[in-house]
């Protein structure tokens, strides 16, 4: 419990000057979160970073996570984003034929999904903070207060099991009792901040998001299951690595976007 606590302190007083600083310094930050969360992928599904595929997979990873004012230098040379991604995807499927079944289909696909699920959503944590520091704390609200709403009525009431074959701890009353804290703990900092938005919709907005944060949760559990894993990584002691605590983020801060929240 003490290295949780002080890992979580230090944590904070990292990351919390580059979410008030914003712009440059944050999209960097942005991209090497990123980088650290794919890496640990990587490793999970014992690739090296120092091969073929674990290069491009990286890449691929830049490609979907840096901001597109950034990327306009490919409009002189007559490229575009996707064009560049469907390269690299090539790369790795013609890597299938060439490296005498050292790194297979399955691998390749676990490359791109992996570029893609980490990419998209740490391309949205920077945009969120463009839009405004608010936004950004408003979407660790959403994360942080499902989290300990589901933590503490689970644990207090819980009687239901959510998923026990991938999270036997999880619970149906934890989690409601995780958008319920959502709602109101999000949902007044929303209110109090005067953020542009009508409440209702905000509200069922905040439903959805506490639940796909919720599954967010779930789906790296079941990945950590799946390939026999505690932690994505053992960068934050404690903690575990990257992938552990933005796990939840990776799927609210694009859905902020999608609901015109922001």
């Amino acid at each position: 419990m003490k290295t949780r606590i002080i890992t979580a302190i230090v944590a904070l007083i990292i990351f919390i000057p580059f979410v008030v600083i914003g712009g440059v310094p944050f999209e960097l930050i942005s991209i090497l979160l990123a980088s650290i969360a794919v890496y640990e992928i990587l490793v999970m599904t014992k690739q090296s970073l120092f091969s073929v595929n674990g290069i491009v997979t990286m890449l691929l990873t830049w490609l979907v996570v840096v901001p597109e004012n950034y990327l306009t230098w490919l409009d002189k040379i007559g490229l575009s984003v996707i064009e560049l991604i469907f390269i690299g995807i090539a790369i790795l499927l013609s890597y299938t034929v060439f490296s005498k079944n050292k790194f297979h289909f399955d691998q390749a696909g676990i490359a791109v999904l992996a570029s893609f699920y980490v990419g998209i959503g740490f391309h949205y944590l920077a945009l969120t903070r463009d839009a405004g520091l608010y936004y950004v704390l408003f979407a660790l609200l959403i994360v942080w207060s499902t989290d300990t709403g589901a933590y503490f009525i689970g644990r207090q009431f819980g009687k239901h099991k959510l998923a026990p074959h991938v999270s036997p701890n999880k619970t149906v009353e934890g989690f409601i009792g995780g958008i319920v804290s959502a709602i109101i703990i999000a949902g007044g900092f929303f209110y109090l901040m005067n953020l542009s938005g009508n409440i209702g919709l905000v509200i069922l907005a905040l439903i959805v998001l506490s639940i796909f944060g919720q599954l967010g949760d779930l789906v790296e559990s079941a990945l950590k299951r799946f390939y026999g894993v505690k932690d994505s990584g053992k960068i934050l002691p404690g903690h575990g690595g990257i992938l552990d605590r933005f796990d939840s983020l990776l799927f609210v801060l694009p859905l902020l976007h999608i609901l015109q929240i922001i």
